[in-house]
Parts: structure tokens; sequence; C-alpha cells
């Protein structure tokens, strides 16, 4: 699964780098940015006359391909574990925004049974058995 294009200018997701630029900054041959976008590991934003642009996100997934290498991984394994990883990423989002929207319902019914409620009289009244008032 391949990075999502990037063109917002938040969160690191501004391409600005150029392949060498990028290369330099990661620690690795120019050549090695284009195996691994040819891999699906990479996904840089493209000009309108074809040259890759790689932003701070891009770096950081890189960093992170290098350590998934550096621990004996092949490309296909670093893949499969950016895949997964991103899975978890969207299930974490997905329970957060599942557990907000719960607490939202929640304190809508709080709120509807808090307008529901009657007060009544809670004041003590004397207990008199059956047999007392029967006398009476």
């Amino acid at each position: 699964m391949a990075a999502s294009s990037h063109t917002s200018a938040g969160n690191g997701e501004r391409a600005v780098y150029v392949i060498s630029v990028a290369a330099e900054l990661a620690g690795v041959h120019p050549q090695t940015l284009r195996i691994y976008e040819r891999k699906g590991l990479l996904d840089p934003v493209r000009t309108p006359g074809g040259s890759r642009r790689f932003s701070d996100r891009d770096l950081a997934r890189l960093r992170r391909i290098q350590e998934l290498t550096g621990e004996g991984l092949n490309l296909e394994g670093v893949r499969r574990i950016l895949e997964l990883e991103a899975e978890v990423r969207r299930l974490h989002a997905q329970i957060d925004q599942m557990r907000d929207e719960a607490r939202e319902a929640l304190e809508r019914a709080h709120r509807h049974y808090r307008r529901e409620l009657v007060p009544f009289d809670q004041s003590l009244v004397p207990y008199r058995s059956a047999r007392n008032r029967a006398r009476s």
C-alpha cells in the first residue's frame, strides 16, 4: 500500500525535497528511493514535469523503511508491515470516533432523561400500620 498523495501543507505533507536532497537527508542513494517507489513503499508527489518531490512525511516513512530493513526484513516484508501499521492507525481512529459518538449518545440520553424527570415530595410521612388505621 503506497503512501497517499501529498497535497496539504500541514502535518509534514508539503512535498518540497527533490530526490537528491531527500536521498541525502535519508543517507541513501537516489536509486534506493526509486526502487522503494517502484516497490510501492514510497509515493512522492510528481510535478507537472514529472519530477519527484518528497515531504517530511515521506522522509519519516523512509526512516521507518530503513529501520525495518535494518532488522532484517526484505522489501515485501517491509511493505506488509507498513500496510498493517496503517491499518492499525485507521482502526484506532475508527475506535476513537466510535467512542466519541457513544459518549455523545450517552450524554444526549442523559439530557433527555433529566428533562423527563418530575420532582416529587420527599418529605417524611409517619407510618401507620393497617391495624392502626382500622382502629381510627
